[in-house]
């Protein structure tokens, strides 16, 4: 399936998990779409951000139910990517103030 850049990466993700490997060295969370290949999204983020990628992990989130009173559901399904830059690239706009 060809998808555009701005269809694969859909947000930063900042959490505390994020922003802990984030710091210990240059890997940066990202959601992504859940049809995205590793090497799609590898591509996505060289032309987005002007980077140069090492590596991409993924991880699939599987829904889970939850419930409010005597309302339940589900929470969203969505996957995230672990991307490890080359040494000397860096993200601009994620470092913290």
């Amino acid at each position: 399936m060809k998808l555009s850049p701005s269809h694969i990466i859909l947000s930063p993700l900042f959490t505390e998990k994020s922003e802990n490997v984030r710091k210990r060295n240059t890997t940066y969370v990202f959601i992504v779409n859940r049809l995205a290949t590793k090497k799609q999204i590898e591509a996505a983020m060289g032309k987005v951000f002007n980077v140069k990628v090492d590596k991409v992990r993924t991880a699939s989130t599987k829904p889970k139910k939850k419930r409010r009173g005597v309302h339940s559901g589900y929470t969203s399904q969505y996957k995230k990517a672990y991307i490890s830059l080359k040494k000397g690239s860096v993200i601009s706009g994620f470092e913290a103030v």
